[in-house]
């Protein structure tokens, strides 16, 4: 999958770096205190889980916006990414840490030093904002998997209280197109995302009723057997739970986390966008490519 850079910017091994003459200034009169408030507006902290962060995790409030880079995580790589190209912002799916880090200190991964991220982007000065589980629950986040898979959305299939537009799991069927089976969804998705999913379930089998997931399949696998669903397209699902809920009659496309995901993104550029923030102070840090399948790589 692959995403547009902002003019400026050019790609360098799958991130981005600064061209001369680009954009320097701030791009508008928002402080990152305010962009971080008025996105809040959108994907609210209370809509997150408990144990989620939400929001801004570093960075000074008061600085004016000059720059804004998304990712779908936060890595070291990915923050000094967003620096090179001249951004003070990076907004993610993913937070910098869900548990507080216990130690601070360079390094170029949490895997040697907790800390890292935090270190990198108070070292760069940029600050991080993340909407995660704020982000999947929202309104515009449902329609992004069944309108990417050609599928037509009917409900959320798991509302937050006191609400139907927000939730996790989307409800599909395929409108007025034609039926699929299985294996042409599956090949679907293979088109769409550009990696073959992994897939549990009868290939031949025609499908009508659809949920599609973002993420981990958690408790939405359950939901979606409830629901009567035929299948289930989803980031990932532990081994014995799709194994499971494929004897019980639920077919399952695993698409990767991180590929499920990827399209989430652009719905935080367009929130970014709807504040002011000009399209040549936005741009995407690549991370399509953190992984690959061997069979797909020459070498």
């Amino acid at each position: 999958m692959s995403m547009g850079t902002g003019a400026g910017i050019e790609e360098s091994e799958g991130m981005v770096r600064l061209v001369p003459g680009a954009l320097q200034r701030p791009a508008s009169p928002l402080t990152v205190g305010a962009l971080n408030r008025q996105l809040l507006a959108d994907f609210p902290a209370a809509d997150a889980e408990p144990w989620d962060r939400t929001g801004m995790t570093a960075g000074d409030p008061a600085q004016l916006v000059r720059k804004v880079a998304f990712a779908l995580d936060p890595t070291v790589e990915a923050i000094v990414a967003a620096a090179d190209g001249g951004a003070n912002v990076l907004i993610t799916h993913h937070p910098l840490y869900l548990s507080a880090p216990d130690s601070f200190a360079p390094a170029t991964s949490v895997a040697t030093s907790p800390g890292a991220g935090v270190w990198c982007a108070v070292e760069r000065g940029v600050a991080v904002l993340s909407f995660h589980t704020a982000l999947d629950v929202s309104p515009r986040a449902q329609r992004v998997l069944p309108g990417l898979l050609g599928l037509a959305f009917q409900r959320v299939l798991q509302p937050l209280p006191d609400t139907v537009e927000k939730g996790y799991g989307q409800l599909c069927d395929f409108g007025d197109g034609p039926m699929l089976t299985l294996g042409q969804l599956s090949a679907r998705c293979t088109s769409v995302f550009g990696r073959a999913p992994r897939v549990w379930g009868d290939m031949g089998r025609g499908l009508e009723r659809v949920v599609t997931c973002t993420g981990s399949l958690a408790d939405t696998g359950r939901a979606a057997l409830r629901a009567q669903a035929d299948c289930v397209v989803c980031g990932e699902a532990k081994y014995h739970e799709a194994l499971d809920l494929s004897q019980a009659g639920l077919d399952i496309i695993e698409l990767g986390h991180d590929a499920s995901e990827l399209p989430l993104v652009p719905v935080l550029m367009a929130a970014v966008s709807a504040l002011g923030v000009p399209e040549d102070a936005m741009f995407v840090v690549n991370q399509s490519h953190n992984w690959s399948y061997p069979e797909a790589v020459r070498v």
